[in-house]
């Protein structure tokens, strides 16, 4: 058993599921060139998300170290999980198929399959979310901001180092999915990279240090300001934390992981969701009223 299950695990990472332009270690090993995480970062201005502020913070030692502008939309939960049920969710994450995916990753769909371009779904073969996230769910009811929300998709990525795994920059989509984004980030930390290609200058202050009842007092007037393509926000994930995108976070700012943040294997719990137009009022209420019907009996497997 053990010599079978070594083979498979070398088997894995012989192959990968990059298409197009996408890549990872294993595709680019075999292609040969110049691989692209040498390539240096597009991204000219780093800062750092405080949690306890709300704000974007100018990394230490760089230009704009010390200043810093509010970051909406951001909420993290640390240890969400404990590290018993963490170790029991991957456990049974791992007894099902991982299918391969783009960039050397792994993953796992709980949901309809959907046509996002042509805006069309089916509900075959989508049996529910996984038993283990019955309880997740659950207690995300608990938390303020996180009130109602009941996912109707949850994905599964998994992320390794021998593989090159990454996730480009991206917007999740705003027909079929709702307001708040919920991820629940499992066996290691990470860094979630956020940057926004629009035009215009973001306009900076001095950093607040303090907690945010103090920030009335402590921001002074905009003195600096930086131009938002050259800017990238780092939110620090720190292993079983629950991230909530909202607002601007989730529709203004794309979200990715970089290949160097992946220093040991990561796997990724994404709920969603569903958007005004499947919930009660919406064109699509009752194709929205079944989707969560089959979603909330959590007897599902991956589809």
């Amino acid at each position: 058993m053990a010599a079978a299950a070594a083979a498979e695990t070398t088997e894995v990472f012989r192959q990968c599921g990059c298409k197009g332009i996408r890549t990872c270690l294993i595709c680019e090993r075999q292609r040969g060139g110049d691989p692209p995480w040498q390539v240096p970062p597009a991204k000219t201005h780093r800062f750092i998300y405080c949690s306890d502020t709300g704000w974007a913070v100018g990394a230490e030692e760089s230009d704009f170290e010390g200043w810093g502008f509010p970051f909406p939309g951001v909420m993290l939960i640390e240890d969400f999980v404990t590290r018993e049920e963490e170790a029991e969710m991957v456990r049974l994450m791992d007894l099902e198929p991982w299918k391969l995916s783009q960039s050397g990753r792994r993953k796992q769909d709980y949901g309809p399959k959907v046509n996002f371009r042509k805006q069309k779904l089916k509900t075959s073969g989508f049996q529910g979310l996984p038993s283990f996230s019955r309880e997740v769910v659950r207690r995300m009811g608990l938390y303020p901001g996180l009130e109602g929300f009941r996912p109707v998709e949850q994905c599964n990525l998994d992320y390794c180092p021998e593989r090159g795994s990454a996730i480009d920059s991206h917007l999740d989509d705003a027909w079929l999915w709702g307001e708040r984004l919920v991820s629940l980030n499992l066996l290691s930390p990470t860094v979630l990279s956020m940057c926004r290609e629009v035009p215009g200058s973001l306009l900076l202050c001095s950093a607040p240090s303090a907690t945010p009842e103090a920030l009335v007092d402590s921001v002074i007037a905009p003195s600096r300001s930086v131009l938002c393509q050259e800017v990238e926000v780092a939110i620090p994930l720190p292993r079983r934390s629950l991230l909530v995108l909202t607002g601007a976070a989730r529709h203004q700012w794309k979200h990715a992981i970089h290949r160097r943040h992946i220093k040991a294997r990561r796997v990724c719990a994404t709920f969603r969701e569903l958007s005004a137009e499947f919930c009660p009022g919406g064109r699509q209420q009752e194709l929205g009223h079944e989707l969560l019907q089959i979603a909330l009996s959590f007897q599902g497997r991956p589809v």
